[in-house]
């Protein structure tokens, strides 16, 4: 039994971590957090937090989720199971163009699926991934309301009509060409 004094050490690191996480999502999302805070109940106001450091980053990545939890004062599990839940949010980085496939019903009738497999074989990537070199992500979505254009796929704010998948190589290429020129 010791019967000396006894050396407390702290194990309190709060400011670090507050710190570290403020460095990790910048002032204008600490002072939107620091906002929501003063509300009685801040929790319900994560999704909001959330879509602003989606904005801000492109993708929720662990970091930043970490960040959340921690500045926040709500579980990790909690943060991280919410961003995965909504189909919204994107816990991987998107690539430099993001290619849309409609797959609504009339893109799909007339070839939308030989379309994304072009693109797939391509790209060496799956729908929903992005390409190694970060270039592009390929993503399916429900109907771009250009029926009579069909198949149709969008690059970012371009919209490409009555797409072949002989087509596809030269779209990319015009991508390619463009990002190289910036």
């Amino acid at each position: 039994m010791n019967t000396g004094s006894q050396t407390r050490t702290s194990t309190d690191n709060w400011p670090e971590v507050e710190a570290s996480c403020r460095r990790i999502l910048g002032d204008r999302l600490c002072q939107f957090i620091d906002q929501v805070k003063k509300d009685p109940r801040p929790e319900s106001h994560l999704i909001a937090v959330l879509h602003q450091v989606q904005a801000e980053f492109g993708y929720l990545g662990t970091s930043q989720l970490d960040a959340v939890a921690q500045l926040m004062q709500i579980p990790a599990a909690k943060v991280s199971g919410v961003a995965s839940f909504y189909h919204y949010f994107r816990l991987e980085p998107r690539g430099r163009f993001v290619v849309n496939i409609c797959f609504g019903t009339a893109c799909y009738v007339k070839g939308a699926d030989r379309v994304a497999e072009k693109f797939k074989t391509e790209l060496g990537v799956n729908l929903g991934e992005t390409s190694k070199d970060g270039m592009f992500t390929v993503e399916a979505c429900r109907c771009l309301g250009m029926c009579a254009l069909a198949p149709v796929i969008t690059v970012g704010d371009d919209v490409w009509a009555q797409v072949t998948p002989d087509r596809v190589p030269s779209i990319l290429e015009g991508y390619i060409a463009r990002a190289k020129g910036s």
